[in-house]
């Protein structure tokens, strides 16, 4: 069975003839009634019922006619796209992402991603990964970084797991350690995230855990703020390690036991894509693999 067969059949169901239908098709009868009989031998069915030259449908044949108008339309509809994917001539990328992310990972992913695809619009919103879901599932943005785990109403592809690291300055007395025990790390003043960001979230829950009330010196929703307070010898904050692995000013100590935070890219659940935010996913979703790879090859991390 094959489109050229399938288009026949609806053909001739729609003309309710083989006269009429050679006609429209611009075959002849002959060709186009040797297709038809191809198709029946090749199910084993009838799919017309002949009489005085007016054709209808079986029941097997009204089975098949649905199908068959589905097969078009998803055939319409995969050539649409393909052919906005081809060009990507229009179409906005609306994306979420959380302070540290938009601050060191995405502008370059963003920067490439605009240069392969120009004219396409790119919206960028900077919040907690909380708002960010909130607003993936109200429809204000496309799509967006949640970390942690995934919520029932959104589909998801996972990204990485990054390390969560205590980043301090030069002279604090745990700078020169590779790890140190967790809850010594909780214990020490720290700059921390806003309530509602899920890393804040995390090292609250964790401290909550080991019945560590934590001595809280700032707290900022602004991810340069957070590193440069942390520079300025105010307390430590535990980040992603990616974000701080190349600052020269601090000191990345690893946590005993070690912390890791889930990155996903997430989207409205039973939502389609437009051809511009698959595009956009398809890219992000090779960028962080070969990034990833250029860091199991060089074990180390490379400049973003």
């Amino acid at each position: 069975m094959d489109l050229r067969q399938l288009k026949f059949f609806l053909e001739v169901a729609h003309s309710e003839g083989f006269t009429k239908a050679a006609e429209r098709l611009h075959i002849a009868q002959s060709a186009l009634s040797i297709a038809i009989k191809k198709l029946e031998d090749e199910l084993e069915v009838e799919l017309f019922n002949r009489r005085n030259r007016r054709v209808s449908l079986t029941a097997e044949g009204e089975a098949l006619a649905f199908h068959a108008k589905e097969i078009f339309q998803g055939v319409a509809r995969a050539r649409q796209e393909i052919a906005d994917l081809r060009g990507l001539l229009k179409g906005e990328v609306r994306v979420g992402l959380t302070p540290m992310l938009s601050s060191f990972f995405f502008p370059k992913i963003i920067s490439s991603f605009k240069q392969r695809y120009p004219a396409l619009q790119i919206s960028i919103d900077g919040e907690s990964a909380g708002t960010i879901q909130r607003k993936i599932e109200t429809g204000e943005i496309d799509m967006g970084i949640i970390a942690g785990s995934v919520p029932e109403g959104l589909d998801s592809h996972h990204l990485v797991r990054e390390e969560v690291v205590a980043a301090v300055c030069g002279s604090h007395p745990y700078a020169k350690m590779k790890k140190c025990a967790l809850d010594k790390l909780l214990s020490e003043p720290m700059i921390q995230f806003k309530s509602g960001y899920y890393l804040r979230e995390m090292i609250d829950e964790l401290a909550a855990k080991e019945g560590i009330a934590p001595l809280i010196m700032a707290e900022s929703n602004l991810f340069y703020m957070v590193r440069n307070l942390v520079k300025e010898e105010l307390g430590l904050a535990f980040l992603l390690k990616m974000a701080v692995a190349k600052e020269a000013d601090l000191a990345v100590v690893s946590c005993d036991p070690p912390l890791f935070l889930d990155l996903f890219i997430a989207w409205k659940k039973n939502g389609r894509l437009s051809p511009a935010n698959r595009a956009f996913v398809n890219y992000l979703i090779q960028e962080v693999d070969e990034y990833y790879q250029l860091i199991q090859a060089a074990g180390t991390f490379p400049l973003p």
